[in-house]
């Protein structure tokens, strides 16, 4: 599967420079499958979260769209306080476990109050056992620039190269992304647009959309009995073994269906030990809905290849933090996983569950910056997880957190 192994991030809101996994190519350990992050209230995790919004909304809608998102507010709200440099991103991904790495980076400013794209750069990685710095295969800056196709090296005589005029508002990617000579990009492209960033809505679940079946699972979760409907269809087997392995991991259930109502709507039907009548979505608590969704995300046979949740032990009992930590851990850290999977949490069970190099704390500095430390990179918090004391219990009890200095 894709795999993203690093990133980083300047000057978006508190994010003045901060980096996750392996941003360059020489330097830093890979993002694992599963990647959490910790830290109080207003410590930049949700920042984290929507810089990756931010990237997915500009490759689909342009860069003055994403700026404008209602939860944005435009360029001067985006860009660091007491900044006056380009807003910048920088993903370094790898396409198959044995592709050479891809780095992206481009950058945003504004001129007039209009952002626009100011700067991108693709790289990718030399040859299995060549040595030296990854080539640069795309340059484009203020609209003018470079892409060079699949088989070509730059640099090398008579190597063609096609130049490139791109709309500043848009990511130049986007448009070389369907071309047949840019493969590379189309791939980089392909996988940014199957990110899926969750906006789950217990409400929108409730609600009983017209039946039909729908391939995959949107992001407020309101086409989750139409996905239902689609695998049950597609992938019976599938779907009967995996609809058991849900009723399992949410306690009081004997079992989940869809049925069609005498108008033409799509109901899910919970079955609950002890009752002989089934409920509907619509009686079916936050945390139920919430736990379905997730589980029928991961269990979908195309599932997406990188999932961001923002807090998933919402409105869920807390004894089932553990359970669906397993159930996330199960589905993203084998050597053949589908999906990779970065979260933000409170709970202190849930991270019970993980080591420390599947964790970062985030915390502000005196500056008002957010500053990202892997737990495995404290000395004293490593030690400790070494000799078998789980993680959330130690974050929970303040011997790391308050005591990181900055």
């Amino acid at each position: 599967m894709a795999k993203l192994l690093g990133l980083r991030v300047q000057n978006y809101r508190s994010l003045a420079d901060v980096s996750l996994g392996k941003v360059k190519w020489n330097q830093g350990d890979e993002l694992p499958g599963l990647a959490c992050l910790i830290g109080a209230n207003g410590s930049g995790k949700s920042t984290v979260l929507d810089a990756l919004g931010f990237i997915a909304d500009t490759l689909k809608e342009g860069v003055e769209a994403a700026c404008d998102k209602p939860q944005r507010g435009g360029f001067q709200r985006l860009r660091t306080q007491g900044s006056n440099g380009s807003i910048k991103f920088h993903l370094n991904f790898r396409e198959t476990p044995k592709a050479r790495p891809i780095t992206y980076s481009f950058s945003v400013t504004a001129k007039g109050g209009i952002p626009y794209v100011e700067e991108e750069s693709l790289l990718q990685g030399r040859t299995e056992g060549a040595r030296g710095r990854p080539i640069q295969f795309v340059h484009i800056k203020e609209g003018k620039g470079v892409a060079w196709p699949e088989n070509a090296v730059p640099g090398d005589k008579g190597a063609k190269r096609a130049v490139v005029k791109s709309d500043r508002a848009t990511l130049g990617v986007a448009s070389l992304g369907i071309l047949k000579d840019h493969p590379r990009i189309a791939g980089m492209r392909a996988y940014i647009q199957d990110w899926y960033l969750s906006y789950f809505v217990p409400d929108a679940a409730r609600a009983l959309p017209p039946a039909g079946a729908q391939k995959h699972l949107n992001r407020d979760g309101s086409n989750i009995g139409n996905v239902l409907q689609y695998l049950e269809r597609k992938h019976p087997a599938a779907v009967k073994s995996a609809l058991g392995h849900i009723a399992k991991a949410i306690p009081g259930l004997s079992g989940i269906k869809t049925k069609v109502s005498p108008d033409g709507r799509l109901l899910l039907e919970f079955n609950e030990k002890g009752f002989q009548d089934p409920f509907f979505q619509q009686s079916m608590s936050d945390g139920t809905l919430k736990m379905f969704a997730y589980l029928l995300l991961l269990l979908d046979p195309q599932p997406p290849r990188f999932v961001v949740l923002e807090e998933p032990e919402n409105g869920l009992y807390h004894q089932l933090f553990g359970p669906l930590a397993l159930e996330f851990l199960s589905h993203t850290m084998p050597e053949d996983a589908k999906t990779q999977l970065l979260l933000t949490t409170h709970a202190p069970l849930f991270v019970d569950m993980l080591k420390a190099d599947q964790v970062w704390l985030l915390q502000k500095d005196a500056k008002g910056f957010t500053r990202a430390t892997r737990a495995s990179d404290l000395p004293e918090v490593s030690a400790m997880t070494d000799e078998g004391l789980p993680l959330g219990s130690l974050w929970f009890s303040g011997h790391f957190g308050t005591r990181v200095s900055l």
